[in-house]
């Protein structure tokens, strides 16, 4: 029986991919090179480090650390910019339903994401209220695929991992959620999140029963 459920937070609750890609690419723009959405692919579910070392491959380019740290830290910078002006408008569709439905069935809840960002994100949405742990790159300091952060996120909530389902739309993070021994939803397309017990498109294709089935 499903006692926990523990969300990623960009590309499941809330879309904020678009503010890291203007990010990104206005920094490759800033070195001298091109990046486009199909190069940003290659940066979902990846940290912002790991990231900063992918984008300068393509621009085939190479800096000491202390410069990386710098680059990473303004492209960290034009991020925040854009996502200090979010509204709960931009919570993804169904998303919040699907919480409410959740709580009321008296499962607990948990964010579990690789980002620093995290409680500026969902007090831009007014939805930290809404969960019982929230784990973020503050709390962690291993990246998916390794599960640290859902593991993290099964213990603040007091339950063993199995108990619990994860909801990610990047494949690192289904590999991460299976490495832990927990359940989990992909959100997306079936052709990249195939490993999880279920894919659906959106937590707008979620609800309880599908969610007690697993």
């Amino acid at each position: 029986m499903v006692k926990g459920c523990i969300f990623d937070l960009d590309g499941v609750i809330v879309d904020t991919a678009r503010y890291h890609f203007i990010a990104w690419k206005e920094l490759a723009n800033e070195l001298g090179f091109e990046f486009s959405e199909k190069d940003n692919e290659r940066l979902k579910g990846v940290s912002r480090m790991r990231s900063l070392d992918i984008l300068l491959e393509i621009g085939d380019l190479d800096f000491p650390q202390e410069k990386k740290e710098e680059l990473a830290k303004k492209k960290n910078e034009n991020y925040r910019s854009y996502i200090l002006k979010m509204t709960p408008d931009e919570i993804l569709p169904g998303a919040m339903e699907f919480i409410k439905e959740v709580k009321e069935n008296n499962i607990l809840t948990a964010v579990g994401s690789a980002s620093k960002n995290a409680m500026t994100i969902l007090d831009r949405l007014q939805l930290t209220s809404w969960f019982d742990a929230i784990v973020d790159g503050t709390k962690v300091s291993k990246a998916k695929p390794d599960p640290e952060v859902f593991l993290k996120g099964a213990e603040e909530l007091k339950l063993q991992p199995a108990d619990c389902v994860v909801f990610e739309d990047a494949e690192a993070g289904v590999e991460a959620a299976l490495r832990g021994g927990m359940k989990c939803v992909g959100i997306g397309s079936p052709e990249n999140l195939g490993k999880a017990h279920l894919v659906v498109s959106g937590l707008h294709d979620m609800n309880m029963q599908k969610l007690s089935q697993l």
